[in-house]
């Protein structure tokens, strides 16, 4: 395997360099260091989603035909990586990342038409419908329930743990239409706008220490939510089949190792930038043999992940490997966070209620040793979210070795 790059992929790599130096500006920057979860006011997602756009570069795992760049899998590492190294925010994908590849693949010619463009161009912000209250990782046993007249649905029901659902412009759900069979074969795939009338969203307060208005997840209420049966993808009680088509999606198709490399080298940094008069970690010969399990680990998801982007690109099903990536990269992610609030030790610990809400509390110890702790238990949900990690590894020992 040749790892080197070549004259066209290094020309590649300067070119996504100095797109950043000029569209990555300050304000995000400043934004993402201080940052305790994912959410960006939406004004500066667009605004970022926009510069992306306008480059050809928001959507990239998109094939040519609905307007993708048509990275190669090099490009697309490359891509990945720089943005990671430049500290740049992500972009959200629940629109052009999961739920636009089941519209390629089942949609309409006219929801493809009506859906697709607007992803391509961060016209809306989309958000995901699956989990309920008692219906996470058992996602089969969900109640929200979707009962058609005419030329509608009426949907009733709840979602849990909604991600940014208070910046969304619509939503795509899975709704029961039928109790006969099995509880698999009983859900379909709805697209939601989110101004209908009968939607509300309640925040979801974690322990990262933000506010409502700036929370990371919802609860989103449904009563009597009239939802066109044109907005149906594929067909009626075959949601499952659609479900699990861009599960392969969410757990594979947002590359770790790139965001665990940067992150990776900022703990490094970390550990070196104690206070005069404190000794750096890296003089405990333990330390050291946990960081280089930890790049051996993020070396070995690379290669993971390359094998991802490769299947992508000859137009193959991911399969398991999805499973695979997800289990790991989100694993190794919290050893990272878990690691950098060891290192700072008590300059990391949780800030007191004043400093919490006072911006004019100026932070001690090391820089962003402030926010090390929020994003620490922030990212226990990681391997929950997607799929728990038992859930991958239960697809894995039945896929692939056959359990």
């Amino acid at each position: 395997m040749d790892l080197t790059f070549g004259k066209e992929e290094l020309a590649f790599q300067k070119e996504v360099r100095d797109w950043l130096k000029e569209n990555l500006t300050p304000e995000i920057v400043g934004e993402i260091k201080v940052g305790r979860n994912a959410y960006m006011p939406k004004e500066r997602l667009i605004d970022w989603q926009k510069r992306l756009a306008k480059k050809g570069w928001l959507c990239t795992g998109w094939p040519k035909e609905f307007g993708g760049p048509g990275f190669t899998t090099t490009q697309k590492y490359i891509f990945e990586m720089e943005m990671a190294k430049a500290g740049a925010p992500g972009t959200s994908p629940f629109g052009p990342k999961m739920c636009a590849p089941v519209i390629m693949k089942y949609g309409s010619a006219e929801q493809k038409a009506r859906h697709l463009p607007p992803m391509l161009n961060s016209d809306l912000i989309w958000c995901q419908g699956y989990s309920e209250p008692g219906s996470g990782s058992d996602l089969a046993s969900l109640r929200t329930k979707a009962v058609r007249e005419g030329d509608f649905y009426i949907v009733n029901g709840q979602k849990t743990w909604t991600t940014l659902a208070q910046t969304a412009d619509w939503i795509f759900c899975l709704v029961r239409t039928s109790n006969e069979g099995k509880p698999q074969e009983g859900i379909s795939f709805l697209l939601i706008d989110m101004k209908t009338p009968g939607i509300s969203v309640e925040p979801i307060i974690t322990a990262d220490g933000n506010r409502a208005g700036t929370q990371e997840v919802n609860s989103v209420f449904l009563t009597d939510v009239k939802v066109p049966v044109e907005n149906r993808v594929g067909e009626e009680n075959m949601g499952w089949t659609y479900a699990k088509y861009l599960l392969e999606f969410e757990r594979g198709g947002n590359p770790y190792s790139p965001r665990l490399r940067s992150g990776f080298e900022r703990l490094k940094r970390l550990a070196q930038s104690m206070p005069e008069g404190e000794d750096s970690i890296l003089a405990d010969s333990a330390w050291r043999e946990k960081l280089a399990r930890m790049d051996i680990e993020i070396s070995g998801l690379e290669m993971f992940e390359q094998e991802f982007y490769s299947k992508l690109a000859s137009g193959q099903n991911p399969g398991p490997l999805s499973s695979m990536i997800k289990l790991r990269g989100t694993e190794v992610m919290q050893q990272v966070q878990e690691y950098a609030v060891e290192a700072a030790g008590y300059y990391a610990q949780p800030f007191p209620e004043q400093r919490a809400w006072n911006a004019n509390v100026e932070p001690i110890g090391p820089e962003g040793a402030d926010v090390l702790a929020p994003r620490y238990f922030n990212g226990r949900k990681m391997t929950i979210y997607g799929g728990s990690s038992e859930v991958q590894r239960g697809i894995m020992s039945k896929v692939m070795l056959g359990l």
